[in-house]
């Protein structure tokens, strides 16, 4: 149900256990991108002295936190994770409303968060070092894996709880304290989650939050002297720009952008090659950083592939996420319908085909939203911008090849490495594709979109850092340091 003005709740930051407006005395609101007169919050408009108080609060928790015992951060995650799983109708469809994704989609995610915070309440109990051979008998050689201290948290807005636990949980299991900023564009199903985690017993100032906008809290988010380490998902540019405010000393982890492959050999299946480019590049209305952006083909199955991948998109049912049977919901915000169809302008300036979808739809229950239909270009060459540069949409280029090879060498040649899919039975191939394909995810007869929370996640080249993983007991490396131990007897 849609909120007036005067009926909108208003949501605080949590700085030191408390829930407290933001200094400037200033807020925003969001709404919803299916109908924008639709509003679904008011929040804090944080600025740098927010943020300030936020570090010197994790600062002081990190000094008790880091000695809380594992069993007792475990206790704290399954408690969290009950409440998320108690509240998931409430938070599903809240998501929904501030993100636009369908229902279904939301209850994944919200049900997969819960999930993610057992599985790392459970991989806390077993963070340890190692015991090593020394050569002087008088001497006990040794490690210990210790927490960082303070993280800075800042999150995207297209999985808005799911994103953020994957690193709050193995942040705080770790032993760190947390300072958290989610996007502004879905502040409300990150508020549920710090929420959770402050009913569930965490003590005051482990986890902090704020809400805001970048340019008015990034830079001590960054620079701060109490942060030890650095997360962030999001955009290339912005990543950029963090790893060069960023002090020599703090730890960074950056997950960003995609181009992402699916290579469909003529020995493929095509209706299941074609479900796999509709789940991987229509669902959550192409806004995933893994999603299927590229369709790279062989000639031979070229033509069959299209027809049916046309006659699967048009009948894909776009509106609004709460509404029962639609398969694709609206762009999150203005910006991201904007973006997608200058892509499709692009797209046909550059003389690639459209042959379906791209288009805004703005009559009756869409007009107060950001709504387009899911859209095929063929006929694209690789070096076109639509086959090269992230769109982040429901966009799909699909570009034909005579080879195998071929394929592999336009799948690699993009500046982003985080997944790749290919559709064959042909084993051989199954092996190159895996040695060779230059990503940090590789998909068998699977959409490119999709990873299990117990898998690490991220990518190569412009994708990711690659030196941490997310996702997996591969994430815990990034909130642990190592001390060596030389014990005498």
């Amino acid at each position: 149900m849609a909120a007036t003005e005067t009926a909108v709740q208003t949501f605080k930051n949590l700085i030191n256990g408390e829930w407290v407006e933001a200094v400037g005395g200033e807020t925003f609101t969001t709404t919803n991108p299916a109908n924008v007169k639709d509003i679904v919050g008011r929040f804090q408009a944080s600025t740098e002295e927010d943020v300030i108080q936020a570090m010197e609060a994790a600062e002081q928790a990190f000094k008790t936190w880091r000695h809380v015992s594992p069993t007792k951060r475990a206790e704290i995650m399954y408690k969290a994770a009950d409440l998320l799983e108690a509240g998931l109708e409430q938070y599903a469809e809240e998501l929904t409303r501030e993100e636009g994704k369908t229902i279904a989609s939301s209850r994944m995610e919200v049900k997969r968060s819960a999930q993610t915070l057992r599985y790392y309440a459970s991989e806390g109990l077993n963070v340890s070092g190692e015991t090593l051979p020394s050569d002087d008998a008088t001497t006990f050689v040794y490690t210990r894996k210790e927490p960082l201290g303070v993280i800075s948290i800042i999150t995207p807005w297209n999985f808005p709880i799911s994103i953020p636990v994957r690193k709050i949980a193995p942040a705080l299991v770790t032993g760190n304290t947390v300072v958290f900023k989610p996007a502004s564009n879905t502040p409300l199903i990150a508020y549920r989650l710090v929420e959770a985690l402050h009913k569930a017993g965490l003590p005051a100032g482990v986890i902090n939050f704020v809400t805001g906008s970048a340019s008015k809290t990034g830079v001590p988010l960054v620079t701060h002297p109490a942060v030890k380490a650095v997360t962030f998902t999001g955009s290339t540019g912005a990543g950029e720009k963090i790893n060069r405010q960023v002090r020599l000393s703090t730890r960074v982890q950056l997950e960003l952008g995609g181009k992402n492959p699916l290579i469909v050999m003529d020995d493929a299946n095509l209706d299941h090659a074609v479900e796999l480019a509709v789940k991987g590049g229509f669902e959550l209305t192409g806004q995933a950083c893994t999603g299927t952006s590229r369709v790279i083909i062989m000639d031979a199955v070229h033509d069959e592939f299209v027809r049916k991948l046309v006659e699967k998109t048009k009948q894909l049912t776009v509106g609004n996420g709460l509404s029962k049977g639609v398969e694709v919901g609206p762009l999150a915000n203005e910006s991201q319908l904007r973006n997608v169809l200058d892509y499709v302008a692009i797209g046909r300036a550059e003389g690639a085909e459209l042959v379906v979808g791209g288009e805004q739809i703005t009559e009756g229950e869409y007009a107060n939203g950001y709504y387009v239909t899911p859209a095929v270009f063929v006929g694209v060459a690789p070096d076109m911008r639509i086959a090269q540069e992230e769109i982040f949409g429901p966009v799909i280029s699909v570009i034909r090849v005579a080879s195998f090879q071929e394929a592999m060498d336009i799948a690699n040649d993009v500046e982003f490495g985080l997944s790749a899919a290919i559709c064959t039975l042909d084993a051989s191939k199954i092996q190159h594709f895996i040695q060779n394909i230059e990503t940090g995810m590789v998909k068998i007869n699977r959409p490119t979109t999709g990873n299990a929370y117990n898998a690490p996640f991220g990518g190569v080249k412009m994708s990711s850092t690659a030196t941490y993983r997310e996702s997996g007991r591969a994430a815990l490396e990034f909130y642990t340091q190592i001390k060596t131990v030389y014990h005498g007897v």
